[in-house]
């Protein structure tokens, strides 16, 4: 299901197979409203290749990321540390993990931190090639699911063979193209 785009989206705004915007929220709605034709187009997130709602047809009172990031100062501060960035939220464990974590120097909180700041330093190379393959995967999957070689392409993507997947989208059109290649970048490392 699309989502709403927030505040530190960059948007790509595709009719058809052919980019007609980009840029922040703001910029793209400028680019939208200034459009001459009723011609569909789907908007997206420029970096995680998920599709947004993002509809201006008819509306001018659209809500500024800006705007909405107010509201958030309003809200009822919950458990945790907000200046600090902390954010409390439940965790299941089963009992010999929670008498681990209470043993621990600091208690479970200062545990978990460090375990998940470690599995991220230790894990960061594989998390940037899957995130990369899956934003690639998700725009695919949205815009290109109808054209010639896309499960092949799928499959070859998520194999970590680019040069076969490059072949199977070369004769796609050249701006979808192109977005792809940019998404899928950081997918081909030597560490998957």
């Amino acid at each position: 299901m699309p989502s709403e785009p927030s505040a530190a989206t960059h948007l790509i705004v595709f009719a058809g197979f052919k980019r007609i915007a980009h840029g922040s929220t703001a910029d793209v709605l400028a680019q939208l409203r200034e459009r001459k034709d009723d011609t569909p187009y789907l908007v997206f997130d420029e970096h995680t290749g998920e599709q947004l709602d993002f509809d201006v047809h008819g509306r001018s009172d659209i809500v500024t990321p800006a705007a909405g990031a107010e509201a958030h100062d309003d809200a009822p501060r919950g458990v945790g540390r907000p200046k600090l960035g902390v954010v409390a939220r439940e965790v299941t464990l089963l009992p010999r993990h929670w008498d681990w974590l209470s043993r621990q120097p600091g208690g479970a909180s200062v545990a978990l931190r460090r375990l998940v700041q470690d599995a991220s330093r230790v894990n960061a190379d594989r998390d940037a090639v899957r995130a990369s393959r899956e934003a690639a995967y998700r725009f695919m999957t949205a815009i290109a699911g109808a054209l010639p070689g896309f499960e092949e392409a799928t499959r070859a993507l998520f194999a970590g063979e680019r040069n076969r997947f490059e072949a199977l989208i070369d004769a796609w059109p050249s701006d979808l193209r192109a977005q792809l290649q940019k998404l899928s970048a950081a997918g081909w490392s030597a560490a998957a």
